[in-house]
Protein backbone atom coordinates (compact mmCIF):
# COMPACT_ATOMS: atom_id res chain seq x y z
CA UNK A 1 0.00 0.00 0.00
CA UNK A 2 0.91 3.80 -0.62
CA UNK A 3 0.46 5.63 2.51
CA UNK A 4 -0.50 9.27 1.44
CA UNK A 5 -0.61 12.35 3.94
CA UNK A 6 -2.87 15.53 2.20
CA UNK A 7 -1.93 19.14 2.98
CA UNK A 8 -4.22 21.86 1.44
CA UNK A 9 -6.25 24.42 3.39
CA UNK A 10 -9.19 24.00 1.37
CA UNK A 11 -11.20 21.39 2.76
CA UNK A 12 -13.55 20.80 -0.22
CA UNK A 13 -10.26 19.49 -2.13
CA UNK A 14 -8.58 17.08 0.22
CA UNK A 15 -11.85 15.68 0.33
CA UNK A 16 -11.88 15.09 -3.08
CA UNK A 17 -8.17 13.66 -3.43
CA UNK A 18 -8.65 11.59 -0.54
CA UNK A 19 -11.47 9.95 -2.26
CA UNK A 20 -10.25 10.08 -5.27
CA UNK A 21 -6.65 8.24 -4.19
CA UNK A 22 -8.83 5.96 -1.19
CA UNK A 23 -10.79 4.25 -4.47
CA UNK A 24 -7.84 2.98 -5.56
CA UNK A 25 -6.34 -0.60 -4.00
CA UNK A 26 -2.57 0.37 -3.73
CA UNK A 27 -3.70 3.46 -2.17
CA UNK A 28 -4.33 4.64 1.72
CA UNK A 29 -4.77 8.05 2.70
CA UNK A 30 -3.31 8.26 6.46
CA UNK A 31 -3.92 11.94 7.43
CA UNK A 32 -4.88 15.52 6.53
CA UNK A 33 -3.52 18.76 7.33
CA UNK A 34 -4.85 22.36 6.33
CA UNK A 35 -1.75 24.55 7.85
CA UNK A 36 1.94 24.32 7.89
CA UNK A 37 2.30 23.63 11.27
CA UNK A 38 -0.20 21.03 11.68
CA UNK A 39 1.52 19.09 8.74
CA UNK A 40 5.04 19.30 9.54
CA UNK A 41 4.09 18.04 13.13
CA UNK A 42 1.66 15.20 12.11
CA UNK A 43 3.57 13.88 8.68
CA UNK A 44 6.89 12.49 10.58
CA UNK A 45 4.29 10.94 13.62
CA UNK A 46 2.43 9.23 10.61
CA UNK A 47 5.53 8.30 8.41
CA UNK A 48 3.76 8.32 4.52
CA UNK A 49 5.71 7.24 1.93
CA UNK A 50 4.01 10.29 0.00
CA UNK A 51 2.88 13.68 0.66
CA UNK A 52 0.80 15.81 -1.16
CA UNK A 53 1.45 19.49 -0.20
CA UNK A 54 -0.32 22.67 -1.46
CA UNK A 55 1.77 25.18 -2.49
CA UNK A 56 0.43 28.04 -0.80
CA UNK A 57 -0.66 27.83 2.99
CA UNK A 58 -2.29 30.35 5.50
CA UNK A 59 0.78 30.11 7.89
CA UNK A 60 3.36 29.06 5.26
CA UNK A 61 3.94 27.09 2.24
CA UNK A 62 4.20 23.36 0.96
CA UNK A 63 7.64 24.06 0.35
CA UNK A 64 8.72 24.89 3.73
CA UNK A 65 6.75 22.06 4.28
CA UNK A 66 8.89 19.89 1.73
CA UNK A 67 11.76 21.15 3.31
CA UNK A 68 11.23 20.80 6.77
CA UNK A 69 9.89 16.86 6.66
CA UNK A 70 12.37 15.38 3.90
CA UNK A 71 15.17 16.86 6.76
CA UNK A 72 13.67 14.21 9.10
CA UNK A 73 12.62 11.79 6.30
CA UNK A 74 15.06 11.90 3.05
CA UNK A 75 12.62 8.72 2.03
CA UNK A 76 9.39 10.49 2.19
CA UNK A 77 8.23 11.50 -1.66
CA UNK A 78 6.67 15.18 -1.82
CA UNK A 79 4.27 15.86 -4.85
CA UNK A 80 3.35 19.36 -5.00
CA UNK A 81 0.07 20.36 -6.08
CA UNK A 82 -1.22 24.21 -6.97
CA UNK A 83 -3.58 25.96 -8.81
CA UNK A 84 -1.36 27.61 -11.53
CA UNK A 85 2.03 26.93 -12.44
CA UNK A 86 4.79 29.48 -11.18
CA UNK A 87 8.20 29.26 -12.16
CA UNK A 88 9.42 30.59 -8.82
CA UNK A 89 7.84 28.39 -6.82
CA UNK A 90 8.96 25.31 -9.00
CA UNK A 91 12.28 26.41 -8.87
CA UNK A 92 11.86 26.40 -4.97
CA UNK A 93 10.52 23.41 -4.59
CA UNK A 94 13.46 21.29 -6.41
CA UNK A 95 15.30 22.75 -4.26
CA UNK A 96 13.43 21.68 -1.41
CA UNK A 97 13.60 17.93 -3.13
CA UNK A 98 10.12 17.96 -3.73
CA UNK A 99 10.15 14.77 -6.27
CA UNK A 100 7.27 16.28 -8.44
CA UNK A 101 4.83 19.38 -9.23
CA UNK A 102 1.21 18.99 -10.72
CA UNK A 103 -1.31 21.32 -11.42
CA UNK A 104 -5.19 20.78 -9.64
CA UNK A 105 -6.92 21.02 -13.09
CA UNK A 106 -4.86 17.38 -13.71
CA UNK A 107 -7.19 14.96 -14.18
CA UNK A 108 -7.91 12.77 -11.29
CA UNK A 109 -6.40 9.31 -13.04
CA UNK A 110 -3.48 12.05 -13.90
CA UNK A 111 -3.23 12.94 -9.81
CA UNK A 112 -3.64 8.93 -9.12
CA UNK A 113 -0.69 8.11 -11.39
CA UNK A 114 1.63 10.82 -9.96
CA UNK A 115 1.12 9.97 -6.71
CA UNK A 116 2.31 6.00 -7.83
CA UNK A 117 5.22 7.83 -9.88
CA UNK A 118 6.81 9.58 -7.08
CA UNK A 119 5.96 6.79 -4.68
CA UNK A 120 8.01 4.39 -6.73
CA UNK A 121 11.15 6.73 -6.01
CA UNK A 122 10.67 8.62 -10.01
CA UNK A 123 10.73 12.19 -10.71
CA UNK A 124 7.64 13.89 -12.25
CA UNK A 125 9.11 17.00 -13.93
CA UNK A 126 8.64 17.13 -17.69
CA UNK A 127 11.70 17.56 -19.44
CA UNK A 128 11.30 21.10 -20.11
CA UNK A 129 11.06 22.15 -17.11
CA UNK A 130 13.97 19.85 -15.71
CA UNK A 131 16.05 22.05 -18.75
CA UNK A 132 14.32 25.43 -17.23
CA UNK A 133 15.61 24.35 -13.58
CA UNK A 134 19.36 23.20 -14.58
CA UNK A 135 19.94 26.70 -16.68
CA UNK A 136 18.75 28.48 -13.61
CA UNK A 137 20.91 26.40 -11.55
CA UNK A 138 23.72 27.16 -13.49
CA UNK A 139 23.01 31.34 -14.17
CA UNK A 140 23.25 31.17 -10.51
CA UNK A 141 26.18 29.17 -10.12
CA UNK A 142 28.05 31.59 -12.80
CA UNK A 143 26.45 34.78 -10.26
CA UNK A 144 28.40 33.61 -7.47
CA UNK A 145 31.35 33.45 -9.32
CA UNK A 146 31.86 35.62 -12.14
CA UNK A 147 34.75 33.43 -13.59
CA UNK A 148 32.74 30.11 -13.89
CA UNK A 149 32.42 30.06 -17.57
CA UNK A 150 36.42 31.11 -18.22
CA UNK A 151 39.11 28.64 -18.91
CA UNK A 152 41.86 28.62 -16.95
CA UNK A 153 43.93 30.39 -19.55
CA UNK A 154 41.54 33.04 -19.97
CA UNK A 155 41.25 33.62 -16.30
CA UNK A 156 45.36 33.89 -16.10
CA UNK A 157 44.94 36.53 -18.70
CA UNK A 158 42.34 38.05 -17.04
CA UNK A 159 44.60 38.52 -13.78
CA UNK A 160 47.26 40.28 -16.47
CA UNK A 161 44.52 42.58 -18.18
CA UNK A 162 44.18 43.73 -14.27
CA UNK A 163 48.01 44.65 -13.93
CA UNK A 164 47.79 47.28 -16.50
CA UNK A 165 49.68 44.82 -19.63
CA UNK A 166 48.67 45.17 -23.28
CA UNK A 167 48.16 42.02 -25.30
CA UNK A 168 51.70 42.14 -26.50
CA UNK A 169 52.82 42.01 -22.75
CA UNK A 170 50.48 39.37 -22.01
CA UNK A 171 51.78 37.35 -25.52
CA UNK A 172 55.33 38.11 -24.37
CA UNK A 173 54.57 36.28 -20.75
CA UNK A 174 52.60 33.75 -21.64
CA UNK A 175 54.47 33.33 -24.83
CA UNK A 176 51.73 33.30 -27.28
CA UNK A 177 51.15 35.51 -30.34
CA UNK A 178 49.60 38.82 -30.17
CA UNK A 179 46.86 37.47 -32.42
CA UNK A 180 46.12 34.70 -30.14
CA UNK A 181 45.58 36.63 -27.00
CA UNK A 182 43.20 39.27 -28.91
CA UNK A 183 41.32 36.29 -29.37
CA UNK A 184 41.28 35.02 -25.79
CA UNK A 185 40.11 38.56 -24.65
CA UNK A 186 37.51 38.93 -27.27
CA UNK A 187 35.82 35.37 -25.68
CA UNK A 188 36.99 36.70 -22.13
CA UNK A 189 34.56 39.47 -22.72
CA UNK A 190 31.55 37.89 -24.42
CA UNK A 191 31.48 35.35 -21.89
CA UNK A 192 31.75 38.15 -18.92
CA UNK A 193 29.45 40.05 -20.65
CA UNK A 194 31.39 43.02 -21.31
CA UNK A 195 32.34 45.49 -23.73
CA UNK A 196 35.48 47.07 -23.19
CA UNK A 197 39.30 46.05 -21.95
CA UNK A 198 38.51 48.45 -18.81
CA UNK A 199 35.60 46.92 -17.36
CA UNK A 200 37.70 43.43 -17.20
CA UNK A 201 40.53 45.38 -15.58
CA UNK A 202 37.76 46.61 -12.81
CA UNK A 203 36.29 43.32 -11.84
CA UNK A 204 40.02 41.52 -11.85
CA UNK A 205 41.28 44.41 -9.49
CA UNK A 206 37.89 43.48 -7.44
CA UNK A 207 38.75 40.21 -7.37
CA UNK A 208 41.79 40.41 -6.13
CA UNK A 209 40.96 42.81 -3.70
CA UNK A 210 38.08 40.05 -2.11
CA UNK A 211 40.44 37.68 -1.62
CA UNK A 212 41.46 37.17 2.16
CA UNK A 213 44.56 39.07 2.51
CA UNK A 214 44.67 40.51 -0.92
CA UNK A 215 47.53 38.96 -3.39
CA UNK A 216 50.67 40.43 -4.68
CA UNK A 217 50.38 41.28 -8.22
CA UNK A 218 54.24 39.42 -9.12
Amino acid sequence: MIRVFLVDDHEVVRRGVAALLEAEDDIEVVGEAGTAESAVARIPALKPDVAVLDVRLPDGSGVDVCREVRSRMPELACLMLTSYADEEALFNAVMAGAAGYVLKQIHGSDLVGAVRTVAAGQSLLDPRTTATMLQRLRDQAAHKDPLAALTDQERHILELIGEGMTNRQIGERLFLAEKTVKNYVSNLLAKLNMQRRTQVAALAARLKADQPGGRDAG
